[in-house]
């Protein structure tokens, strides 16, 4: 199945109910030779013509929205870096889009099939499992990674061959914990999925609101869990200071009601990561009730450069929302490399990342040379309703300083 690329009447994202930040084959192609990462030349030594560069992503499966933010603003970003030509010079970057559906057999496999077709060049995925494993592929076959959406600190420092291209887990923390006056002794409780996302967050609590002196445990629900009463009921017996979700699928919604249900709220305060826009209706009368850090959501950002990622993404039929940046600012990374390396010299790409400092939508962002790690605003939020409507207003910014994890020991 072929996607263009450029959008053309790009589907809405799925409307499903989720919330947090927040985690067989070759599905999709797009105007891909049948090898080769670099395609013709000119003169010798010249640049080539053409540039594969392999974007795996979720197109189907629970996370199928994000992976359609990411998508679209992918396509405004690389349209930003090049002044809409799609080229870095005279080399045209041809994106292939390939489905993971969520699955990391499925992510790896098609990591292999494109090396093994001598791209130098991968990106994407919304998923922190399948992320993990395109990671360790990066450094076996020593080739440049820049991972998506997935929020997993570990990716941070995992290679010298990974770079990250969203915010992670950490960061996403030090947000919440601003909402906090006194850390010293509270009880903070983590309340998330049990898969790499939520194990991640709750790591990612300790080491952050930890150090501060909290007392840091964790509720973890199974993936497949429809009944979340039980799990709500464990969260008022805690009677925690804090109560920190972290929370990434279609069963959100379900999770948000058994908690107001359960009095959840009047045990304690709860912050959680804004999701994408489909599910700001989706918390009912928890909506006005939680505290939320945010990545990213439209305006956020007050800069021009947002300003062109939201107009071009509006022109193609969709709408930015949350990990629309985590897209654009691969575009920004990816031309920068193909500039400094060609495509092909993976030393000379990652040299050329590292410690860069640019203007992305979410205003001065840097890659951190030391661990790869993208220093980077983050926001506090809250949801206002008008009439049946929801919409997010920005309560404060957190500087990408205030905001910066740790550097990971590699």
């Amino acid at each position: 199945m072929e996607r263009p690329t450029a959008v053309k009447n790009a589907k809405t994202p799925a409307t499903f109910l989720t919330a947090g930040l927040l985690a067989a084959g070759l599905t999709l192609t797009a105007c891909a030779p049948t090898e080769g990462t670099a395609t013709g030349g000119g003169e010798e030594g010249g640049a080539p013509e053409s540039v594969d560069v392999g974007i795996v992503y979720s197109e189907t499966g629970p996370l199928a929205a994000y992976g359609e933010e990411y998508y679209n603003g992918l396509q405004a970003g690389i349209d930003y870096a090049t002044d809409g030509t799609g080229k870095v010079g005279e080399t045209e970057i041809n994106l292939t889009y390939h489905d993971d559906g969520g699955d990391p057999d499925k992510g790896v496999s098609i990591a292999k099939t494109l090396i093994g077709k001598e791209y130098s060049i991968l990106a994407g995925t919304t998923v922190s499992g399948i992320a993990l494993k395109l990671a360790e592929q990066a450094e076996q076959n020593q080739v440049l990674y820049i991972s998506g959406p997935a929020a997993t600190d570990a990716i941070t420092g995992i290679n010298d061959y990974t770079f990250r291209s969203g915010r992670q887990s950490v960061q996403d923390v030090a947000t919440a914990g601003q909402f906090v006056d006194d850390l010293d002794g509270a009880d903070v409780t983590v309340f998330a999925q049990d898969n790499a996302f939520g194990q991640g967050n709750v790591a990612a609590v300790d080491a952050v609101l930890g150090a501060e002196g909290a007392n840091v445990s964790e509720i973890l629900v199974p993936e497949d869990v429809t009944e979340f009463t039980p799990f709500a009921r464990q969260i008022v017996d805690a009677d925690p200071d804090l109560v920190f979700v972290a929370w990434a699928g279609a069963n959100a919604g379900s999770m948000w009601q058994a908690l107001d249900q359960q009095g959840a709220f009047e045990a304690a305060p709860i912050v959680t990561g804004l999701a994408n826009k489909a599910t700001y209706g989706a918390y009912g009368a928890a909506g006005e009730k939680i505290s939320f850090l945010s990545h990213y959501f439209p305006g956020a950002g007050q800069n021009e450069v947002e300003d062109f990622m939201i107009e071009h993404v509006e022109e193609a039929g969709a709408e930015p929302d949350l990990f629309t940046p985590d897209g654009f600012v691969a575009g920004q990374m990816i031309v920068r490399a193909i500039e400094e390396g060609g495509g092909t010299d993976v030393d000379s790409m990652i040299a050329s990342l590292e410690d860069w400092e640019f203007e992305g939508p979410k205003g001065t962002t840097t890659v951190r040379g030391e661990d790869h790690a993208l220093i980077q605003d983050m926001y506090q939020a809250e949801l206002v309703q008008d009439g049946s409507e929801w919409t997010a207003e920005l309560v404060d910014t957190v500087s990408a300083e205030d905001a910066a994890p740790p550097v990971a020991e590699q």
